[in-house]
């Protein structure tokens, strides 16, 4: 039989907030202004100062989160050899790589760092994170792009739904926003000259006027357990994992499979791998990540999921930017408290609804709901979709 799987911590480092308070706080508000950098983000309370140094800023975030979560967890008790870490990540330490690259033209061979690799490397933050705690299980980098969270946190349900592990840390982080030498960071530069950033600079999801991403930074990760072995050590539990899924859609590197045939199979599975019908869902968290392509394949695989009656749909982006593989991990941590708080954050930016998107979209300002089963998606380029099914906390 396949083991319950319940989530006891959560910790997330975004531009809407640092700490579950001050993060739900803010995606229930306006959206901020400008970069969506983490911008009170103080690497010294993680890391001395040569530790801080040696890593770069999206393992910075990969550590700080999972710390925030094991604090808000507890004190785990879990055997070492059966606890594992599986941490997302899009491009891992690009930062170091462009300001390594302008060392070496600028100044020389000799002046590269010897940490350039153990710092750009995408397993340093899943890493990092292993060797502090000291758990010797499966530690795990998935690379998905921006299904990355979402699918490091289905992974690591079913190391622990099968019996490998008794606990994890699962989640995801980014950050591509830092300049370099005066530059522009080389990852935004490059999703700029693709088109896919908001030339206007605002994040609007399923608005008829969206017309791009906000590029953002974060991290945020969930602590994992078995149901008993959470209820052993009396653990305060958030909320129960249910199910996840992961398909591909096979189609384009960049564009989402028409009418988003892909994403509506990840939501089916998903839902199998629950064991619920489309009718017990009491609100979709989405991806909508304010582009034309994305949102409107999105909204159309919704509504063949769910018919013409959705469930409430929000996107957080309208607040939080698009956080690249960190995003779904965020997110995740969104989904949870949405459910102990009884309360749909808004959908901020969406002010006029795209007449091709016939979803019940949450505006305006938090809406009361009755918690049950929220399926939280995640779809990234090269076609990667991750699905996960989250309800409140069994009694």
């Amino acid at each position: 039989m396949r083991r319950r799987v319940v989530i006891t911590g959560i910790g997330v480092a975004s531009c809407a907030g640092i700490g579950s308070d001050a993060f739900f706080d803010g995606i229930c508000g306006p959206a901020p202004d400008g970069e969506r950098r983490v911008g009170d983000f103080d690497p010294a309370r993680w890391f001395d100062a040569k530790e801080a140094r040696r890593t770069d800023r999206f393992a910075q975030l990969s550590v700080a989160s999972a710390e925030m979560a094991l604090e808000d967890a507890g004190p785990v008790g879990v055997d070492p050899d059966r606890a594992g870490v599986v941490f997302g990540t899009g491009v891992g330490g690009m930062t170091t790589l462009q300001q390594q690259i302008t060392v070496l033209v600028e100044r020389g061979p000799r002046f590269v760092s010897p940490f350039l690799v153990p710092m750009m490397m995408g397993n340093a933050g899943a890493a990092a994170i292993s060797m502090r705690l000291g758990w010797r299980g499966p530690c795990e980098t998935v690379v998905t792009a921006c299904a990355a969270g979402t699918q490091s946190i289905g992974n690591a349900f079913r190391l622990i739904a099968y019996g490998r592990l008794d606990a994890a840390i699962a989640g995801g982080a980014e950050a591509v926003l830092e300049p370099v030498a005066g530059r522009p960071p080389i990852g935004q530069v490059a999703f700029k000259n693709m088109t896919a950033l908001s030339t206007s600079g605002v994040s609007r999801p399923f608005d008829v006027r969206r017309d791009g991403f906000v590029i953002a930074e974060g991290g945020a990760a969930l602590v994992l357990e078995e149901l008993e072995h959470a209820r052993h050590r009396g653990a305060r539990i958030h909320a129960e994992l249910l199910g996840a899924a992961s398909t591909a859609d096979a189609y384009h590197i960049t564009a989402p499979a028409p009418e988003g045939a892909g994403a509506r199979s990840c939501m089916e599975l998903a839902l199998e791998d629950a064991g619920i019908a489309p009718g017990e869902v009491a609100h979709v968290n989405a991806h909508g990540t304010s582009t034309p392509l994305n949102d409107l394949a999105e909204a159309q695989a919704i509504e063949k999921v769910f018919g013409s009656a959705s469930p409430p749909v929000t996107s957080i982006k309208g607040v939080t930017g698009h956080a690249l593989a960190a995003a779904g991990a965020i997110e995740a941590v969104a989904v949870v408290l949405t459910l102990e708080r009884g309360l749909i954050p808004p959908t901020a930016g969406l002010e006029q609804l795209d007449p091709e998107v016939h979803l019940d979209v949450v505006t305006g300002s938090p809406r009361p709901f009755t918690p049950g089963p929220v399926l939280s998606n995640s779809f990234g380029f090269g076609g990667h979709n991750g699905c996960l099914v989250i309800a409140p906390a069994p009694a």
